[in-house]
């Protein structure tokens, strides 16, 4: 067992949180970002492309609740929309598509849920 296992081991929900990707030190591409533990190269986070990270980031939400998002009800997408907006998701190119479709709304009933959000 190398010493850098238990650090790879911390850091890995982590990265699987973020739909990012472990790899070798030495296969770090340029855009990837290379973590070192105790002052040694120990591994390579590869992070997703924004839009995949959406799709991460909804489908984990699925996980977590244990039902499809669209079968939640209107206060719980809601919920879901105030929080996506929080982290940024509606930067996202299609975001608002994207969490529609999750939600079984369409983009319209979003666009209200953020419009409520922000007292418009």
């Amino acid at each position: 067992m190398s010493a850098d296992e238990p650090f790879i081991t911390a850091v890995k929900p982590l990265v699987d949180a973020i739909g990012g990707e472990l790899l070798p030190p030495d296969e770090a591409g340029p855009d990837d970002v290379v973590l070192a533990w105790q002052g040694v190269d120990a591994v390579a986070v590869r992070l997703p492309q924004l839009a995949d990270s959406l799709d991460h980031i909804l489908a984990s939400m699925e996980r977590r609740g244990g039902v499809p998002l669209a079968d939640l009800d209107r206060k719980a997408k809601q919920e879901i929309v105030r929080t996506l907006e929080a982290r940024g998701a509606f930067s996202v190119r299609h975001g608002v598509e994207t969490v529609a479709n999750a939600l079984g709304v369409s983009r319209f009933t979003v666009y209200n849920y953020l419009n409520r959000e922000k007292g418009t």
